[in-house]
């Protein structure tokens, strides 16, 4: 007798895409049912509408970023993290052209971030401009809001600089569209590396449904080692998965640039959640810093 199936529904943090690649193979390989799981990924109508529904049971688990979660956490959302799987490199992105040579450049600039006129760009790039011996009182920013647009809006010459950019999305697409496009890191210049994928839920459902994620963990961590054994085999699962143009150029080197990001270590430390958590705090994105340990467990990641 077969044993029942459980069923987890897994919200994306963005519409389906390379970073989902895990999985991907888990579903297409067979893994999943194998452990017993029917994984529905859900996309969301809006970038950061999953923490709402899990509260509302809509959702079993959901993939966010590091810096989402302590806002969801701040604002007395029950929410915890439980497993990373994905870490690039990211920063603020600007085009040649634009006369910026160092972070301190950046003060007084235009700034495309999808928050706009909220304080989540002047946070990033003012803290960059701090660490590079310069001044940026946030009200000297011009705050512009184009989604998430972010190589357009340099394009258009509606902004100076744009964040978040990813090294293996925006950086991409604007150098396929011709562009010297350049970037600094948020790790080499005093943010808090936040440019990491996680999966969180609600204590609740870490409580009730243990079993069942740990067997998700389980198979991501199988689809991520099948990733990087067997590239072209993932290459052409994920094209045929996900409906994608695999003779598309730029689809193509998005792709390639995100399949090395994925990380074997899904772990993560009360050390950096507090760092970031303060950082946060001090730069107005949440009006105190949870404690670390509410954010994170590594019960599950290891």
């Amino acid at each position: 007798m077969a044993r029942p199936m459980i069923t987890l529904r897994l919200g994306l943090e963005w519409f389906l895409n390379p970073d989902h690649l895990p999985f991907l193979v888990a579903q297409e390989k067979g893994w999943l049912k194998e452990a017993g799981l029917d994984l529905h990924l859900v996309e969301p109508q809006e970038h950061l509408d999953a923490a709402e529904a899990i509260q509302k049971g809509e959702l079993d688990v959901a993939i966010t970023e590091p810096l989402h979660l302590v806002e969801d956490r701040a604002q007395g959302r029950a929410v915890r993290g439980f497993a990373r799987f994905l870490h690039t490199n990211g920063g603020v992105m600007y085009f040649a052209e634009s006369g910026i040579e160092r972070p301190r450049d950046m003060a007084g600039k235009r700034i495309q971030y999808p928050g706009a006129p909220g304080p989540g760009g002047p946070a990033i790039v003012g803290t960059m401009v701090e660490a590079d011996g310069g001044r940026a009182p946030v009200d000297d920013f011009v705050r512009v809001n184009e989604g998430f647009h972010h190589t357009q809006a340099l394009v258009d010459g509606k902004a100076d600089v744009a964040t978040l950019a990813f090294y293996n999305f925006e950086l991409v697409e604007a150098r396929h569209l011709g562009h010297d496009a350049r970037f600094f890191a948020l790790r080499d210049w005093g943010v808090p590396d936040f440019c990491q994928l996680v999966l969180f839920t609600t204590p609740r459902v870490l409580k009730d449904r243990r079993g069942a994620l740990q067997a998700l963990v389980k198979q991501l961590r199988r689809g991520i080692d099948f990733v990087h054994q067997h590239p072209e085999e993932a290459r052409a699962l994920y094209f045929r998965a996900s409906g994608a143009d695999p003779e598309d150029p730029l689809g193509a080197k998005i792709f390639a640039a995100t399949a090395p990001c994925f990380t074997f270590d899904f772990s993560m430390s009360d050390d950096y959640f507090r760092r970031l958590a303060s950082w946060m705090a001090e730069r107005g994105l949440v009006a105190s810093a949870p404690p670390p340990e509410t954010l994170w467990t590594n019960e599950i990641a290891f």
